[in-house]
């Protein structure tokens, strides 16, 4: 099993046919094409619109996704749930078809204090072996979690079983307050898109979860990153940003541009997302989309 959990993975978006059942054959196309241009590693996750399928949906997403990939690259799945008698149910799910890792938002539905979160993660780490990417989902649902709480996570079952992608704000300082209170030992990927990532990078991220739609900025900007190429990712930075901003005042935001951008580069046939939905592209919007995508395709 591939288990190197760092760098460039793309939360691939789920397609649909026009009845809305999964299209598990553009599935294929669009790992692959994501493995081909560059990807370190492969998510289901918000954006692959989890939280829109059955359990049954879910699993099958899961399963067929790691036959896809096949050990090639790791694969993370996202298990959260309403219960934690189902988000055990899906994690062990994730972990006996092949992920490397798992990833997991809190129960949308109630406020849950520190003591019950720290509840619903132990469960799951007490209930698989493979790692678990804490999510702190909040920039879409729910309140942010604690720095004390994911210390103590760390502190609990050590930095290869938990590590976390942050998305509350602001980001950037939080992060920082979670390594110091880590000293140092926590691991994360940053969750903004590339947003955050010229920012999060030099607070000591390990790689970050944007959308599958620009993977070629996506995985350019980490290699220049890494590399030391600190004043070329600044200019492709910008670019990133100017595009991300126009998806990221919702999930529906996100899902709406990614998807229009994966059938424009002919990676899906339609755009066709679960309703109900609380956004839809304008025709200005559109060719907005349209041309900071072009000016971004020309930095690179």
């Amino acid at each position: 099993m591939t288990t190197a959990l760092e760098g460039v993975f793309p939360v691939f978006q789920t397609p649909f046919h026009e009845d809305e059942s999964i299209d598990f054959g553009t599935l294929e196309h669009e790992l692959n094409w994501l493995i081909s241009r560059g990807a370190n590693g492969i998510t289901m996750a918000m954006v692959s619109e989890t939280l829109r399928l059955s359990s049954e949906e879910r699993d099958k997403l899961a399963s067929t996704t790691c036959a896809i990939v096949d050990d090639r690259l790791p694969v993370v799945i996202s298990v959260g749930a309403e219960s934690t008698h189902t988000a055990i149910r899906h994690i062990q799910h994730a972990e006996a078809v092949g992920a490397s890792a798992a990833m997991a938002i809190p129960p949308t539905s109630g406020a849950l204090n520190d003591r019950g979160l720290r509840e619903y993660f132990e469960a799951l780490l007490a209930n698989s072996t493979i790692p678990l990417i804490v999510q702190d989902a909040s920039a879409y649902v729910g309140r942010s979690l604690s720095t004390k709480l994911q210390s103590d996570l760390v502190n609990e079952f050590g930095p290869d079983r938990v590590i976390f992608k942050p998305e509350a704000n602001p980001v950037g300082p939080k992060l920082s307050a979670l390594r110091e209170a880590t000293k140092g030992q926590a691991r994360v990927f940053e969750g903004s898109g590339g947003m955050a990532l010229l920012d999060t990078f030099r607070r000591g991220i390990v790689g970050t979860m944007p959308g599958a739609e620009i993977i070629d900025a996506q995985v350019a900007f980490w290699r220049m990153l890494t590399a030391g190429d600190f004043e070329r990712a600044a200019h492709l930075s910008e670019a990133i940003i100017s595009l991300v901003t126009l998806q990221c005042h919702s999930l529906d935001g996100f899902l709406a541009v990614e998807k229009h951008l994966l059938v424009r580069q002919g990676v899906f046939q339609s755009a066709r997302r679960r309703g109900p939905t609380s956004f839809e592209l304008d025709p200005e919007t559109i060719a907005e989309v349209d041309r900071r995508y072009e000016r971004l395709q020309q930095l690179l």
